[in-house]
């Protein structure tokens, strides 16, 4: 009777063929894993829309596309031939290390994709390069060859999780986590979030993950025949317009959404402010912190205010802008250092100034112009004798205490009018314009300096211009159009609107002075600060007054190269910093601070205490709520990185059980003729049971363990048992495992082939689809807490891991054991030794 029931049910196995599920492994039939493939591709690619942005530019693009679709593509060639899971995953590292070796380190290669030595070696030059820019720059970040390698690592790594999640795990709505991870860093960095186009193409993505695999593999526990039943069409037509009318609601009602529209992100920031100061020259976002953020005090015995100094920008490219730190000449060690320059002046003045970074990251340390020697720190530094600036080897500017002597000549109007000779043994990364300087550059540079006979009264010429009543200083810039960054296309705006901050005046005077032959560069860093009313004792010097900078004293300003005289700073921003004696008008008072927003509490050049001004109130971002997070690229990476590392640890074990069942259920041969091998799906059905709470003792028979599970209440269809029959099993489901308890037992005790006996193996669709209803009931018996520890927590996974995990304190229990046997038995014979002496 069971053998006649048996063969009837593979004769309807094969005449009705069930569809594959996600997690049968039967990946390679059609067009489902190209197609799944693309839409993995578009999905991340539209993610990663949204990183422009936090990365300037586009340049950056296009190795991403490449390594998101070398990796989609290397996975669906493994899936089309048959690939375990856990080979397709491999094949997609595999393809990720070699797409990124060939697109970053085809030089230090072999073959120019197969890395090396030579590869590793440029591999860590370019993660140091991308830690320096994540902890020290504010977005947008320069597309640097260190940072463009996390992106791209980070976005392969993310289409290895979504494809994870959507085909062998059969869970294609988490998918969405890895997607969700990517589109953190936009939601946390960007004034704008994450915008309507990277969103609306990630969207896109995952709703044809979604639908692929309903219309390729429906899920077997939906009640639909098929997911091209028009009626799911229009439910998920529904479903959709339902979200997405909830989604644009929800906006109105949580707090935070009530700046731009939807994905507008809420602003939400755990991790505080970024205290460093971003060395590009990017610093809007640090201009606009509502409260000063990286506080740094210092003592000076200087009778002006002090500009402190981290960088300088001399690498104009046009696009950008940014240090050239000249890695090959830096110099290590700050104990002695020397301005490179042979200096003429008849004076020279020498500070002694007393640094405290506190809470102040960054790879550059700030120090005073023109710095001899820096005494007092911790880890290693190194200095670049073209600029001066210090850089930390293995470390940072974060609570350093260091004693800067530093010696500037002091300079007068006649002193700087009268040097004319021509500029020698100057880099000409500090004489050469940009190419493609815009017009109105030009002709407001020629148009300024037409009356100006020497390089100083050029330099004068364009300061005035600048400080003049057409300009505004402004943190109201339209930096939502790109106004907040650095490139020429930015100068031009700025000298039609004649409006904008440090930044704009700076670059516009540095570029105007090098069109008029001048070298220029810029400088980086705090505007002079406040009197704290506190004094620091400095050995030798006696106790000197202290001032502090933060965030808001962020400040660039030109440095101008005079031959004999070397960098001189002036002070082109109106209402900002401290215009130096050398570099004012007659109509200025001589020396006086002119910064409106940052003077309280300065002292002036006569070294009278000034009156305080009011405390300084920045102005707010225009759109972005009260308080910034445009400079959050540090935290948000890693909360990207935490959510994916969530994910990929929260489905481990189901990523396991998946792969274990497909292998098991995969069959051997071709076609319809496929065959799965009983012992296999005999294990299956076990470990299914023990997910589900009915565990098979090792003294029990199949038949034994069939009927048990059979008769359990993990199988009894309580929903249709009649009032005070009892649960009852559903009668398919017993018949799935009656067929497979069978075949197990015809394959293990019956006569082998060639004799009579027929102990080939199940058909697998039969195999499949027995395993899959007796899979559908125990779900609909177990509640929901038992359906997420089946899934999620698997007991047959957990236990086989408990046993490797117990393996060694086992083999040492073991080990223990056979120590004292045989300690035991040298004992009982040394003692029968010694008797039989003593009786002899």
């Amino acid at each position: 009777m069971t053998l006649t029931s048996q063969r009837q049910a593979e004769a309807d196995d094969q005449a009705q063929p069930a569809p594959a599920s996600p997690g049968s492994g039967r990946f390679g039939a059609g067009p489902y894993p190209w197609v799944m493939a693309g839409a993995v591709a578009v999905s991340v690619c539209g993610a990663s829309l949204s990183l422009n942005g936090v990365l300037r530019g586009w340049a950056w693009f296009l190795p991403v596309l490449t390594t998101v679709v070398v990796v989609s593509l290397t996975m669906a060639l493994l899936r089309t031939f048959r690939a375990p899971p856990v080979l397709v995953a491999a094949g997609g590292l595999v393809s990720l290390a070699f797409i990124l070796t060939f697109t970053f380190f085809r030089r230090d290669s072999i073959a120019g994709f197969l890395p090396s030595q030579a590869t590793l070696d440029a591999l860590g030059r370019h993660l140091r390069r991308a830690g320096e820019t994540v902890l020290a720059e504010s977005s947008p970040v320069a597309p640097n060859a260190g940072i463009v390698l996390v992106a791209c690592a980070a976005l392969g790594l993310v289409v290895i999780l979504v494809d994870a999640l959507a085909l062998p795990l059969g869970m294609p709505a988490t998918s969405g986590l890895g997607l969700l991870a990517l589109l953190v860093v936009p939601a946390m960095i960007k004034p704008q979030s994450v915008g309507w186009l990277g969103f609306v193409v990630t969207a896109a993505g995952y709703l044809v993950i979604l639908a692929c695999s309903q219309w390729f593999a429906p899920d077997a526990r939906t009640q639909a025949d098929t997911a091209r039943n028009p009626g799911q069409i229009r439910r998920a037509t529904l479903t959709g317009a339902v979200a997405l009318v909830a989604t644009l609601l929800l906006q109105l009602v949580v707090p935070g959404f009530d700046q731009g529209t939807f994905p507008q992100g809420s602003r939400l920031n755990p991790w505080g402010t970024a205290t460093g100061l971003n060395p590009m020259i990017s610093l809007g976002n640090s201009l606009r912190t509502p409260t000063g953020e990286g506080r740094i005090t210092y003592a000076t015995n200087a009778t002006t205010p002090l500009y402190l100094r981290s960088v300088t920008v001399d690498r104009f490219d046009g696009e950008s802008w940014s240090p050239d730190d000249r890695n090959s000449s830096r110099r290590a060690g700050t104990g002695r250092m020397d301005v490179g320059h042979e200096i003429l002046a008849p004076e020279q003045i020498r500070q002694v100034t007393v640094v405290n970074t506190g809470d102040f990251t960054s790879p550059y340390l700030p120090v005073p112009y023109a710095p001899e020697s820096v005494n007092g720190l911790t880890g290693r530094w190194s200095w670049d004798p073209a600029t001066l600036s210090i850089k930390g080897t293995d470390t940072n500017s974060r609570d350093q205490q260091y004693l800067v002597q530093s010696s500037v000549p002091k300079l007068t109007t006649e002193l700087l009018d009268a040097s004319s000779a021509p500029v020698r043994g100057v880099p000409d990364e500090f004489i050469r314009p940009p190419s493609n300087v815009p017009e109105i550059v030009r002709t407001t540079a020629g148009s300024v300096t037409a009356n100006g006979r020497t390089a100083y009264a050029k330099a004068m010429a364009i300061q005035r211009f600048l400080r003049g009543p057409d300009f505004t200083y402004s943190l109201e810039s339209p930096v939502q159009g790109g106004y907040d960054g650095n490139g020429l296309s930015v100068l031009a705006d700025f000298l039609t609107q004649k409006s904008g901050y440090c930044i704009h005046f700076a670059s516009a005077m540095a570029v105007m002075a090098r069109l008029e032959g001048i070298p220029s560069r810029i400088a980086v860093g705090y505007a002079p600060g406040r009197l704290t009313g506190a004094t620091v004792s400095v050995a030798g010097q006696g106790a000197l007054p202290e001032f502090e900078v933060d965030a808001r004293d962020a400040h660039a300003w030109p440095e101008l190269y005079f031959q004999g005289l070397g960098w001189v700073p002036f002070e082109p921003t109106p209402s900002r910093g401290v215009v130096p004696p050398y570099a004012q008008d007659s109509s200025t008072s001589g020396g006086a601070s002119t910064n409106d927003q940052n003077n309280d509490g300065l002292v002036p050049s006569n070294g009278a205490t000034a009156t305080p001004a009011p405390a300084p109130v920045p102005l707010p971002l225009p759109g972005s709520g009260t308080a910034d997070a445009g400079n959050q690229l540090a935290p948000a990476l890693y909360s990207a990185a935490g959510v994916l590392l969530l994910a990929l640890l929260a489905a481990t074990p189901r990523l396991v059980r998946g792969g274990i069942r497909a292998r098991r259920l995969r069959g051997t041969g071709t076609g319809r003729d496929r065959l799965a091998e009983p012992p296999l799906v005999w294990s299956e059905l076990q470990d299914l049971a023990t997910d589900y709470g009915v565990r098979p003792e090792p003294s029990e028979t199949p038949r034994t363990f069939s009927a048990r599970l059979r008769g359990s209440a993990a199988m009894s269809q309580r929903a249709r048992s009649s009032p005070g029959s009892g649960p009852a099993p559903d009668a398919g489901t017993v018949q799935a495992v009656t067929v497979l308890t069978d075949a197990y037992e015809r394959h293990q005790y019956g006569r082998p082939a060639g004799q009579g006996g027929t102990r080939g193996g199940l058909p697998e669709e039969a195999a499949v689809k027995h395993i899959g209803q007796v899979r559908q009931e125990l779900r609909r018996n177990a509640g929901i807490a038992g359906r997420l520890r089946a899934d999620w927590l698997p007991p047959s996974v957990l236990s086989r891991w408990g046993a490797v995990a117990g393996w060694p304190f086992r083999a040492l229990g073991r080990a223990a054991l056979r120590v004292g046997h045989a300690a035991s038995v040298l004992w009982r014979r040394t003692r029968s030794g010694l008797r039989r002496l003593r009786e002899g």
